[in-house]
């Protein structure tokens, strides 16, 4: 059964047997990928902090609480299960310690007790290294070359002295100088591992660039410089000692046996000697100056290297060139803009994106409908009429209106005309008015204008329709009388008013014709004399 918080297994017939071991071996990687591999570091630190560490669920609990590096709660439960998959793993060991309690509950706390294994001690301190200069620039120790250059010719010269060489001396040497050796080409391989990093960029601008190319014309230069002077003189010195190298490590092992004895009384122990100690060890040294397999050695690799590297700078500055041409990656602009929008609020990511795309929002350009079509809320827009939208609104969003105001009309010379045109008509109607007046009593025996029979007309329409029939009795036949059958024009100071005449005729004499009036007498006089005797009356 596996923990709920702890990652699966592999499956038991994912890789050939024959690799069991390497799997098993490799298997002390996994908790650096495991979903709590925080929790699993910390865990590590603990028990890498001191040596030989033998220490129980509630010693890692002090150590943890204490250190404050745990994430979350800290329980012994959970715990238990990190320690116990990590002895899965091989990455910590059951211990075999005798456990004193002094009572149940604190041997049940301590019975499980756990050791640091040596895969996890190296994976752990290898974690731990790349977490602290993981992307840092390493400085190549190039004047280490000169002392192992200077360490083999002086070992080259002891052994070929009479007598042959101290074993001690020639011991403290030899591991001096690997351990030279080691740093030097440690440090090569992680900067080169930078330089192509930073090489494989295809954003550099062009202050980098100009860092960078610097970084090449000096800096690298001066490692191949340094390594094409030096290993001539250490690749002839290793050809001249190493036909007396075996015997010079069998000297060495007699004078100072070290974990190598183990070997002898326990044939199934594997001990890893110091460095030097091993022909393996020359074979590696003399293989990184010397091509003994055909395929090169770590210096033809070092200056097919340098000669990617001077290519890959020559593509930065093509890529350049054409960004000065136009044709400029944006790569550098949308990662910045990523970060803008990683660390904005809801409401400043909305600008952001409306300022950097012109997405902007549906907005109601408020031009009113046609008032007299009516469009149904079922209409699609695709097949409802359109409504004309002005230009300045439609490519430029303003209602304002553009350019000079226009000049006011005149219309003085309308009016003028309208005036004479007015008193001409006050005119034609006053005439009209007065031929009225002279013509009241007798209209049968003049003929009229059209303008007075005109005038005539519209008082005689107004009169029949302020009348109204009264009864005037049985003394006047037939009884029946017009009341308020008058109308008149004060401005034109004309007065009509109408009597009815049972059996009398009026006949309306004009230009255009005659018009014969029954039952009604027909009298025009003055608006202001009517209006004095209404007065007086």
């Amino acid at each position: 059964m596996h923990h709920a918080n702890a990652p699966a297994d592999p499956p038991p017939h994912a890789h050939p047997p024959a690799d069991d071991g390497i799997w098993q071996r490799l298997a002390v990687y996994s908790y650096l990928s495991a979903p709590e591999r925080l929790e699993y570091v910390a865990v590590m630190r603990v028990f890498c902090s001191t040596l030989l560490a033998d220490l129980a669920v509630p010693d890692v609990v002090e150590r943890l609480a204490r250190d404050g590096v745990w994430q979350g709660q800290l329980d012994a439960d959970v715990l238990t299960a990190r320690l116990e998959q990590l002895v899965k793993w091989g990455n910590l060991l059951r211990s075999s310690h005798a456990v004193k309690a002094a009572s149940i509950a604190e041997y049940q706390r301590s019975r499980a007790r756990y050791q640091l294994s040596k895969p996890g001690e190296q994976v752990q301190r290898d974690a731990e290294e790349v977490l602290a200069s993981a992307d840092a620039a390493r400085e190549v120790s190039s004047e280490l070359l000169a002392l192992v250059d200077r360490g083999l010719r002086e070992i080259a010269a002891a052994v070929h002295v009479p007598g042959g060489a101290d074993p001690q001396e020639a011991l403290e040497r030899i591991s001096t100088l690997f351990v030279q050796f080691a740093e030097f080409a440690e440090s090569v391989r992680d900067f080169y591992a930078y330089l192509g990093q930073v090489l494989a960029r295809y954003d550099l601008d062009g202050a980098e660039y100009q860092g960078f190319k610097e970084l090449l014309l000096d800096y690298v230069e001066a490692i191949t410089e340094e390594v094409a002077f030096r290993s001539p003189r250490i690749a002839a010195t290793l050809t001249r000692l190493w036909p007396d190298l075996p015997g010079l490590l069998k000297l060495i092992g007699a004078h100072a046996t070290g974990l190598g004895a183990l070997t002898s009384g326990l044939p199934e122990t594997r001990v890893q000697r110091s460095r030097g100690r091993e022909l393996a060890d020359w074979e590696g040294l003399r293989g990184w100056f010397v091509d003994t397999d055909g395929r090169g050695s770590q210096v033809d690799q070092l200056r097919d290297a340098t000669l990617r590297a001077l290519q890959s700078l020559l593509a930065n500055a093509k890529r350049m060139l054409r960004s000065a041409a136009g044709e400029m990656s944006r790569r550098r602009d949308l990662l910045r803009l990523a970060a803008w929008f990683d660390a904005a609020d809801p409401e400043d990511a909305h600008d952001l994106a409306v300022a950097a795309f012109g997405l902007h929002s549906a907005r109601h350009l408020g031009v009113a409908p046609d008032p007299d079509g009516t469009v149904p809320a079922y209409v699609s827009w695709w097949s409802g009429p359109a409504v004309d939208v002005p230009v300045a609104l439609r490519e430029r969003g303003s209602r304002a209106q553009r350019g000079r105001s226009a000049a006011v009309e005149d219309y003085s010379a309308q009016k003028a005309r309208l005036l004479a045109l007015a008193r001409e008509q006050a005119v034609a109607r006053q005439a009209a008015a007065d031929e009225l007046r002279s013509a009241s009593g007798r209209f049968g025996h003049v003929r009229l204008s059209a303008a007075a029979m005109g005038l005539l007309l519209e008082l005689l329409t107004s009169a029949l329709g302020n009348s109204r029939l009264r009864w005037a009795g049985p003394a006047a036949p037939p009884g029946f009388g017009l009341e308020d059958a008058r109308a008149g024009d004060a401005e034109l100071d004309l007065r009509l008013t109408l009597r009815r005449v049972p059996g009398a005729v009026t006949v309306l004499r004009s230009v255009d014709g005659d018009l014969a009036v029954d039952d009604l007498e027909i009298a025009v006089t003055a608006f202001a004399a009517v209006a004095r005797e209404e007065v007086g009356a």
